[in-house]
């Protein structure tokens, strides 16, 4: 059985990309147009794909979490979404450090683990479940949804032909694997699978059984798995003629700029204080202000020289924004640099920064051969590539990072100290020694002697 990074390749060429066109009866000045990359299988609970993440750790933790989980989904019908989401973040909270409930919540965003949970659903289907059972049974070929049948359907197990388990089914620990193998179709978190997962746990306990669990969802939803969209990319093109009437445009158009955030700067001008003091030129601040959002839009070719400082213009931009609004900033100066490029060339550049800037691109040029204008990530002093790398591999890596931080952890090593384990590696500049001991061409001869 694949990992979740492995499974979601080949799952993901089976997807359907939606689009919606967000239009409303009136024209608006910003055209947005949303993409969804749905999968054909229904969206997975989060409570199961958290399960898989615990997996992933140890079975250990999958079981310790399981019995604090084993009906959590009663919650969700009186629980909103986000509270839900919450609640199974504070039960995962018992088993992990907050370096891997960030993981987790990093998982949960790209949905890493929803794979899992089809293909095992999948697994299921092909067995097949009984008709009307929330959860069911397998002994050894023979499928049941009652409790009071298993003492049963135990007697001649091992009679018949012993089920095939995979490598990622989530076995029950126990010291013994020569037993009669039970395996339990069901959802985690519900009364039906706490009933059964209640009597399987005590005969496993007491050696009488291997108990095995795949997850079954009874009834899923109509929902769509939405998946995260990294790598799509949206071509639209229209070649459709439209005949409108321009002072129809022109008065829909002008109610539209109404409803723009009046606080927001265009291209330095605050038209929600120009027009509380101007009021009686608010037709003309409206047809002004429509103008330049209109004019920010065209893609104006630059001059050479509008070019030289464009990208200290655009740190200088995002540097002057308050802390919490840098990173979006940054995301949008970045998704729409074609956009913003006229409007950044008018920005004057702090020189203190100019120069702290043109310091580090010639440290970072001398120490790591990274060029100006060049892109690399880096990851606890590990260089990722990043034209091969995917989130799912991104999420892997971390997770064998933090492992080895918690490593050091238990060792006493914090703080500084860790830093200096996990820095990047950088050459040394300065040679002030005489004979590099490390290099290849050095031999050492030990000569041990008795004494």
């Amino acid at each position: 059985m694949a990992k979740a990074a492995n499974v979601v390749r080949l799952l993901l060429g089976a997807t359907t990309l939606w689009l919606s066109l967000l239009c409303s009866e009136t024209a608006s000045a910003s055209k947005a147009v949303t993409a969804h990359l749905a999968a054909k299988w229904p969206e997975t609970p989060l409570l199961l794909e958290a399960s898989e993440f615990m997996a992933e750790e140890s079975n250990e933790k999958f079981w310790q979490f399981l019995e604090t989980v084993k009906e959590l989904a009663i919650y969700k019908q009186t629980e909103s979404d986000y509270s839900y989401y919450n609640l199974i973040l504070k039960k995962a909270g018992q088993f992990l450090d907050n370096l891997h409930i960030n993981l987790l919540k990093f998982a949960f965003s790209i949905r890493a683990y929803s794979p899992t949970i089809q293909m095992f659903q999948q697994i299921a289907a092909n067995e097949p479940p009984p008709d009307g059972c929330d959860a069911f049974l397998v002994i050894h070929k023979k499928h049941t949804c009652k409790i009071n049948e298993i003492k049963k359907l135990l007697k001649k197990a091992t009679s018949r032909p012993r089920p095939y388990l995979f490598k990622g089914d989530h076995k029950f620990p126990t010291s013994k694997e020569n037993l009669p193998v039970i395996i339990l179709y069901a959802e985690m978190g519900t009364r039906a699978f706490g009933k059964f997962h209640t009597v399987l746990s005590e005969k496993a306990q007491n050696g009488e059984i291997l108990y095995v669990l795949r997850h079954y969802i009874q009834k899923p939803v109509s929902q769509k798995m939405y998946l995260s969209g990294y790598g799509v990319e949206l071509a639209i093109k229209s070649t459709e003629y439209k005949a409108l009437d321009d002072t129809q445009v022109k008065t829909v158009t002008n109610a539209s700029v109404e409803d723009e955030v009046e606080t927001k700067e265009v291209q330095g001008f605050l038209f929600g204080k120009l027009k509380e003091r101007y009021s009686h030129l608010r037709d003309n601040l409206t047809a002004f202000q429509k103008y330049l959002i209109e004019s920010n839009k065209e893609m104006i070719p630059l001059k050479v020289w509008e070019l030289q400082d464009l990208s200290f213009q655009a740190a200088s931009q995002i540097m002057s924004t308050p802390v919490y609004d840098a990173i979006k900033l940054m995301k949008d100066i970045s998704q729409n640099f074609p956009l913003k490029a006229r409007s950044l060339t008018r920005i004057a550049v702090n020189q203190h920064m100019r120069e702290e800037i043109q310091k580090n691109q010639k440290n970072l040029l001398n120490r790591f051969e990274i060029q100006p204008g060049d892109a690399r990530l880096f990851i606890n002093g590990l260089r990722v590539d990043m034209d091969t790398y995917d989130p799912f591999n991104l999420l892997d890596m971390l997770k064998l990072e933090g492992k080895m931080m918690n490593g050091l952890r238990n060792l006493g090593i914090n703080g500084e100290d860790m830093s200096k384990f996990l820095k990047l590696n950088s050459p040394v500049l300065d040679s002030t020694y005489a004979l590099d001991i490390r290099h290849s061409a050095v031999m050492f001869l030990i000569r041990a002697e008795n004494c």
